[in-house]
């Protein structure tokens, strides 16, 4: 957000360094993101100056050009050449003399002494456009002959040079989206620090109705979308260019000036933060204005002349027979202000944010007046707004005050009431800060204090700080006003050691992740809000189980995710469709289930939400190069990446179960529990269902962890040191050819019962399906680790070892040698 210095201080009499003023805005919550000297027309008109053309005749070597000398009052006649058709003799027009710098958007160049078709010009006459004071280049601008010759061009236009602060307004801080909101709070600061300031709003007292020529039936038939509505109808206004000192202000901040009327609702607008909309007076149709929403799938054409389809809540200001303005977002193509204008319907009014939310939401709109709206304005301000609006407007359009103002406000809303307690504020701010500091922070906040007594205060809090309605805000707003700086850092720091079973999730997440990022995986970060529709089809996520949103902003978002896999495939087509198909990628976050759709209303025991770890890899595993041979991604990878998690949090293999994974996520896959049943981790090859889903021809290998039941099961182990061992293991491979139904579990199971003192491990690197297997047939490559602690194994030991495996394999597995 754009704030303007200079117009800051129309509304605070104060007198203090930019610098100095941004150092107090980010210490009491509004953050200065940057600060910016700045001219209402870029460049300042450095350099131009007003002229008079003496001579004007033709070039002799271009029939387009002409020959001029001009008088910019200096001792020098300067000679110029000029391709404008309508430059003349005696003319007072605007010069850029040699040196001076003209802007073209971003682009800019120099004036230099050049010699053109063998002329010398020592200068430029300028056209509107080409020094930012206008869009016309039919010819040079032609100034009134009383201009004084010599005068500097900044001062003829009366260019002004401000200071703008840039803003970085959080959402919950609606009530500083303004120059007045801004000035507020900081005359709040001031004011609690011993400043004398007067915080002023422009008067409206000499607004007064003049005649009722043009009066406006307004009906508000959604009360609760629209809990106020105002009116005001304005005629025989003029509409035209805005005077320079209103198109100054607005491009100061950003915006293009379009016309007088437009150009006071937005000066308004970002003064008061209380959007308005003018309605062409013979667009209302009938006189009338009604507020009510339109049935679904109404066309209706927006001021972008983009033509929408409406939904039957979307709050629309409609006259007697169609729709002129979607309500808070965005005007129609019909209803706005355009140059034959000649009276006004102005609009203020105080529309419930929700409804302002999924309206702009819906149609992908995002406006200055819905972002105001969605998140709640000052219900309180409309008729000041609507009257300074007005008084604006017969200043620089002309007109009467044509009917009285209409408010429509049947329910008012009230201030909220907080109780704040004194201990309170002293445990949360932790200084004792007296009862009087606090008491001048509350009012020079605005609030009322209602009672008080040594327990604390009843404060009424105004409805325009949507962000305070609870005691942990009033005190939140009393230390930023106090200063966060102005807490000191006390001698002695009290602290509670609290034992815990189980480990720090936070520093374990942590340790995890730095692995992961050490071995090439990048964070990922996916919406908790998914599509139901792709659970449509899964037995292992069922489309009942997910958690729906009573009202989704859409039907990409109606529900709460039942597993990681969905925002992991997601994330992978993003970056495969923008080439990058080597991916390692892992996430951290929640997924949620309905576990009984049918359960009691208002239960919350059917719902459920767990901590999950999930790991994706595709494409290339090693990327060629001179030193390194390519490879894809395997089965083998993802495994190692689940041991070395597994490994990391000192969970033995001893305690861990291996079976093969039986859903519809994975089309072959693994998954670990503990003994007692405590599932870990399913991990494998994605299903080519699912990936098709998502448009991915890529095989995708995932893990997803249960980082709840891993971290419960970390926390129960004990780290034992012990003596590495002096003698060698030794590594032994078998590759079995055993039928499709048998896991490497089993595999696992047998080996460990065949040899429990020697076998140190088992692990599968290779999975092959496919050509030269019998029907029915896969293949799997295991490596089984030896070692004797207390001395060498010998190859007649090892040999009786793998003899025994293999033949135990054989008859408990029907597993056979390739």
């Amino acid at each position: 957000m754009q704030i303007s210095y200079n117009w800051l201080k129309n509304y605070l009499n104060i007198d203090i360094e930019t610098d100095k003023v941004s150092k107090i805005l980010t210490d009491i919550g509004l953050e200065v993101g940057g600060i910016e000297e700045v001219q209402s027309i870029k460049g300042g008109l450095e350099g131009l100056v007003i002229g008079e053309v003496l001579t004007c005749e033709k070039h002799p070597g271009a029939d387009k050009l002409s020959k001029t000398t001009v008088n910019v009052g200096g001792d020098e006649i300067l000679p110029v050449v000029c391709g404008a058709p309508n430059v003349a003799a005696g003319q007072k027009v605007v010069v850029a003399t040699v040196g001076t710098v003209l802007y073209d958007g971003d682009d800019s160049f120099t004036i230099k002494k050049s010699k053109i078709r063998g002329e010398e010009s020592r200068g430029m006459i300028c056209a509107e456009d080409e020094i930012g004071l206008g869009s016309s280049h039919d010819g040079i601008m032609v100034l009134p002959q009383d201009v004084e010759v010599g005068t500097l061009a900044k001062d003829y236009f009366e260019v002004e040079t401000d200071v703008v602060i840039e803003i970085d307004l959080t959402p919950n801080r609606v009530d500083s989206a303004s120059h007045y909101g801004v000035a507020r709070d900081l005359a709040a600061y001031l004011k609690a620090n011993g400043e004398q300031v007067e915080l002023n709003l422009p008067s409206v007292d000499d607004f007064k109705v003049e005649n009722k020529d043009f009066e406006v039936d307004v009906v508000v038939e959604n009360q609760e979308a629209c809990p106020r509505y105002c009116g005001v109808t304005i005629s025989g206004v003029e509409v035209k260019e805005s005077p320079d000192w209103l198109k100054n202000k607005l491009k100061l901040i950003g915006l293009s000036p379009i016309n007088n009327i437009v150009d006071v609702t937005n000066f308004v607008l970002h003064e008061l933060g209380q959007p308005l909309h003018a309605f062409d007076g013979d667009e209302v149709k009938g006189n009338k204005v009604v507020v009510k929403t339109l049935p679904e799938k109404t066309k209706f054409i927006t001021l972008d002349e983009t033509e929408r389809e409406l939904s039957d809540k979307d709050l629309m200001i409609c006259n007697a027979e169609e729709g002129m303005c979607i309500a808070g977002v965005f005007g129609g193509t019909h209803s706005g202000v355009k140059e034959s204008t000649t009276k006004v319907f102005l609009e203020s009014a105080y529309f419930n944010p929700v409804y302002v939310r999924k309206t702009a939401k819906r149609h992908t709109l995002n406006t200055d007046a819905s972002f105001r709206f969605e998140r709640g304005i000052d219900p309180n301000i409309t008729v000041y707004a609507l009257k300074r609006a007005a008084l604006l407007i017969k200043e620089v359009a002309g007109g009467t005050v044509s009917s009285e103002i209409t408010d429509i406000y049947p329910e008012p809303i009230q201030n909220f009431e907080v109780d704040v307690k004194w201990k309170n504020i002293l445990r949360l701010i932790g200084k004792d800060l007296s009862k009087e500091t606090i008491k001048n922070i509350v009012t020079s906040l605005e609030m009322d204090i209602l009672s008080e007594d040594e327990v604390g205060m009843k404060l009424s809090v105004p409805p325009y700080r949507v962000d305070v309605q609870r005691e942990v805000d009033v005190i939140e707003d009393i230390l930023r006003i106090y200063g966060y700086n102005n807490i000191e850092i006390p001698a002695e720091v009290h602290s509670t050691l609290v034992y815990s079973d189980n480990p720090d999730d936070h520093k374990v997440r942590n340790i995890i992740a730095n692995q992961l990022v050490a071995q090439g995986f990048s964070e990922i970060m996916c919406n908790s809000l998914t599509k139901p529709d792709f659970y449509a089809n899964l037995e292992k996520y069922p489309q009942k189980n997910v958690v729906s949103l009573f009202n989704p902003l859409s039907n990409d978002l109606g529900g709460m995710r039942q597993s990681l896999v969905m925002g992991g495939l997601e994330s992978i087509v993003h970056n495969v469709n923008r080439r990058n198909a080597d991916l390692k990628l892992f996430e951290f976050g929640n997924c949620y289930s309905l576990s009984d759709p049918e359960g009691e209303k208002g239960s919350l025991d059917k719902y459920s939400e767990n901590h999950h770890l999930g790991v994706f890899l595709t494409g290339k595993m090693i990327a060629a190069n001179w030193n390194a041979q390519e490879r894809a991604t395997s089965f083998a990878d993802i495994r190692a990446v689940v041991n070395q998690i597994i490994l990391r949090l000192n969970i033995p293999e001893s305690m861990l179960l291996e079976d093969s994974v039986e859903n519809d996520v994975f089309a072959e896959g693994v998954t670990l529990a503990t003994r007692n049943k405590i599932q870990l981790v399913d991990f494998g090859v994605v299903s080519a269902d699912l990936c098709k889903m998502f448009g991915l021809k890529e095989t995708v290998y995932f893990a997803e962890f249960n980082w709840d039941n891993l971290l419960k099961v970390a926390g129960k182990q004990k780290v034992i040191y012990k003596e590495i061992p002096k003698y060698p293991e030794v590594s032994r491979d078998l590759a079995l050819l055993v039928n499709k139904d048998v896991t490497f579990g089993q595999i696992k199971e047998v080996a460990n019962k065949t040899e429990k003192k020697l076998l140190k491990s088992v692990s599968l690197f290779d999975i092959y399906e496919g050509k030269n297997l019998a029907e029915g047939k896969k293949s799997y490559a295991v490596n089984f680790i030896l070692q004797d602690e207390n001395k060498t194994l010998t190859d007649k030991q090892i040999d009786k070892i793998m003899k025994s495996m293999i033949r135990n394999l054989e008859k408990e597995i029907d597993a056979q040698l390739r």
